[in-house]
């Protein structure tokens, strides 16, 4: 019997006869050769069944942290497993820095990428738009790759959902390093940040609305960049809310010392941009998690019904989350070729009250051309969303002609493709 892997949450365990944690590249392609099905799992911070598979399941965790960086090129190669916060640090300390992270930088670089994890900010991709080469081991066990601008199946690549082979290593764009200050307003008015929401998210490089979509109400993370060339002087009152004078956390309750710092004190873009610290239990821990990319042009109206539903989603949610991403043109990517507002949900442990609500916020926003993150909690989700990625025909082609059989293919996958 196989070792039981299980997601950080603690509330999903992922199926496999076997279970791997190869050591270096020579071990890891004897893997994928000699096996008849493989999926990858990262840090787990998933909540569906993305990694299940009937065969061998494989950790990149223990493999050589490799990072090398080309100044030159604008680029640093590094190792698919490493987690976001020991690679942010070693870029740091070398003058280098990512656009963008998102809230949790305990999460390994290829598992955020090929689910197309993200930050916020109204110029800032989510973190696989930034890859230049996918280094990967294909189904014969060979290490191929993929580069932006030369290969023409490159665009599927960054987000694969781990169906085009086992990612190695990902070469991705890097730029110099800089500061960031963190303020939140309190208590801000919902009503007008949805009214004035493209001001309200054009003000600083990174900026993030929490609310439980029923107390009218909604507390503003607003990130700074400490160069930039029009900085905005932080105000005491904005929006009808008041500037935090402590820190706070994003969940109602839950200790400040979590999270990364604030009261506008300028640190590494890597301490600021993520919402919570690496040595700390990220978020709430014990929780469910969905998000839906909204087009942003839809925006107003899936608030408008958020704001409907807020009275059932306050049951059972400890809090959501309003973000902005922009276009890319990555195929699987839930902001292809459109300007997105994410929004995301940390839910109670309570799959059985959660589904009820899940399922009536899919019939709202699926309509206005909602697509659910890849490896968070839905009902329909994908397989509803599937008609609106132009390029998902051209992904199922692709994954046939360079796995025919079908070794990178799980149920998750299947059901899609």
């Amino acid at each position: 019997m196989t070792e039981a892997v299980r997601n950080w949450a603690r509330n999903v365990e992922f199926r496999a006869a076997r279970v791997h944690r190869p050591t270096s590249l020579d071990e890891l392609r004897r893997v994928v050769a000699d096996a008849a099905a493989v999926r990858v799992l990262g840090t787990g911070h998933s909540f569906n069944r993305i990694a299940d598979t009937d065969g061998d399941l494989v950790l990149l965790a223990d493999l050589p942290a490799d990072v090398e960086i080309d100044a030159a090129a604008g680029t640093a190669t590094v190792a698919a497993g490493m987690r976001l916060a020991e690679l942010s640090a070693r870029l740091h300390a070398a003058g280098y820095a990512l656009a963008n992270l998102p809230s949790l930088p305990h999460i390994s670089l290829a598992g955020a990428c090929t689910t197309a994890t993200h930050g916020s900010g109204d110029r800032n991709q989510n973190l696989a738009a930034y890859i230049r080469t996918a280094h990967l081991i294909d189904a014969n066990g060979d290490v191929v790759q993929l580069t932006r601008g030369v290969d023409p199946d490159f665009p599927a690549a960054p987000v694969s959902l781990g169906a085009l082979g086992v990612v190695t290593h990902l070469t991705m764009d890097v730029q110099p390093t800089f500061d960031i200050a963190q303020y939140v307003y309190q208590g801000t008015s919902l009503d007008e940040v949805i009214e004035k929401y493209e001001d309200v998210f054009a003000s600083g490089y990174s900026v993030s609305a929490f609310t439980d979509w029923a107390r009218g109400s909604a507390d503003i993370w607003l990130k700074q960049r400490v160069d930039s060339a029009d900085p905005v002087a932080p105000v005491l009152n904005w929006l009808g809310g008041t500037l935090a004078d402590r820190p706070v956390h994003p969940v109602p309750g839950m200790p400040a010392e979590n999270c990364t710092e604030q009261l506008g004190v300028p640190g590494p873009w890597f301490e600021r941009l993520p919402h919570f610290r690496s040595e700390f239990t990220p978020s709430n821990g014990d929780e469910l998690q969905s998000e839906f990319f909204v087009p942003r042009e839809r925006a107003v109206e899936a608030f408008e019904a958020m704001r409907r539903l807020g009275d059932r989603i306050a049951e059972v949610v400890l809090t959501s989350e309003i973000r902005t991403i922009a276009a890319d043109d990555l195929w699987l990517s839930p902001a292809y070729q459109r300007d997105c507002f994410a929004l995301h949900f940390t839910w109670h442990p309570d799959r059985a009250a959660v589904t009820p609500v899940l399922a009536a916020m899919e019939d709202a926003l699926l309509p206005l051309g909602a697509r659910p993150h890849w490896g968070k909690l839905f009902v329909g989700g994908p397989e509803a969303a599937l008609a609106t990625y132009p390029k998902a025909g051209d992904f199922r082609d692709l994954i046939h002609r360079r796995d025919p059989e079908g070794k990178f293919r799980n149920t998750f996958v299947q059901r899609l493709f």
